[in-house]
């Protein structure tokens, strides 16, 4: 019963679990053929060395002329420790992948939309780059002799390359530019940014942070590639817009906006008239048997019909009508009253009428 309440008070029943589960394999398939075409294309630049290498010389020698630092002050520091070389090493073979998987597998269960946004957005930056990996082949630093740095993967391990890129047959040691290890992980942080609540969600930053400290200290990429794989993830995020952010429930007890209007009413503070916005006397719920028409508030010692001072209002009781009474004065007989038209309760009496300054009794 109350899974049945919680339903239909949504009122978005979930999906039947077949179309749930087709959708799913959908998805890892679209995921799967992407990646799949992205790593045979990647596989057509491998034999082209001359033109890697050429690159390289072009790429070291423009970071020297914008004065960028160079990458083999961050592979010193990690060459200081066995244990931080082998750390940065695994991080860079092990990390990369199955976290981006993890990634959008959380998205996947926990922000659906945030999920369509991520894959698109990881789709276009992995499209641009396999452009660019075959446009431009580029030998990443530790192939590069002008740059005299350690390949760490082949001296410490554990590494994901052979040590000649001609027998490597399961990746492409040229598509050095840009690094999609920086650009995924990168994506990674702002997508957990976007898509979580917490204080400290800032926090996911470190991940690329690391991931550019480890792609470069292990001389597998340059600077420059971290800086053209943020370039083309700026781009995919103007390219593709972010989920629209859920409207939060409302608190219990809220009033909702009017169908009418669209505007939420504005509660009326007690004692206070709900058409004038005059504080008054708060009106007594009708009683059994009563009429069920709206009385508006008077005024204390105002007349409902003229607005002239008077006595208050009786409260309806139960059977009486409501028809209005108008209150007789004092002093005046009863045979005039019914002459007059007002109707006198009966066996009252009428007495004197004692008159002070201002009208008042």
């Amino acid at each position: 019963m109350t899974s049945h309440t919680s339903h239909t008070a949504s009122g978005r029943p979930p999906a039947p679990a077949g179309a749930a589960r087709r959708r799913l394999i959908r998805e890892l398939l679209l995921v799967a053929g992407l990646f799949a075409v992205y790593k045979a294309g990647r596989m057509l630049s491998t034999g082209r060395t001359e033109e890697a290498q050429h690159n390289a010389a072009r790429v070291w020698d423009a970071e020297r002329a914008l004065h960028l630092p160079g990458e083999g002050a961050v592979q010193r520091v990690l060459l200081h420790s066995d244990a931080a070389v082998h750390a940065a090493n695994t991080y860079y073979a092990a990390v990369h992948f199955p976290a981006t998987v993890l990634f959008l597998v959380w998205l996947y269960l926990r922000r659906p939309g945030h999920y369509l946004w991520t894959r698109r957005v990881l789709a276009v930056l992995t499209g641009a780059a396999l452009v660019l990996h075959l446009s431009f082949p580029l030998a990443p630093p530790r192939m590069l002799a002008a740059a005299h740095l350690v390949d760490t993967g082949q001296v410490y391990g554990p590494t994901v390359y052979r040590a000649a890129p001609a027998a490597d047959t399961m990746a492409n040691q040229f598509a050095a530019m840009p690094s999609l290890h920086f650009g995924w992980a990168l994506m990674l942080a702002l997508g957990m940014i976007a898509a979580t609540r917490s204080r400290w969600r800032a926090l996911w930053l470190l991940h690329p942070l690391a991931t550019l400290l480890v792609v470069v200290g292990t001389a597998n990429h340059y600077w420059a590639d971290a800086l053209v794989a943020t370039l083309l993830l700026g781009a995919a995020l103007l390219l593709i817009p972010r989920p629209t952010p859920a409207v939060p429930a409302a608190p219990p007890g809220a009033r909702l906006p009017s169908r009418a209007t669209g505007v939420a009413a504005t509660p009326v503070p007690p004692g206070v008239s709900a058409r004038s916005g005059i504080a008054g006397p708060s009106v007594p719920p009708a009683r059994s048997g009563a009429s069920a028409a709206a009385v508006a508030p008077v005024l204390p010692g105002v007349s409902g019909r003229s607005g002239a001072a008077g006595p208050p209002a009786t409260p309806v009781r139960s059977g009486a009508s409501t028809t209005p009474v108008t209150p007789v004065p004092s002093g005046t007989s009863a045979a005039a009253a019914a002459g007059a038209g007002v109707a006198v309760p009966r066996g009252a009496e009428v007495g004197p009428v004692t008159v002070t300054a201002g009208g008042e009794r």
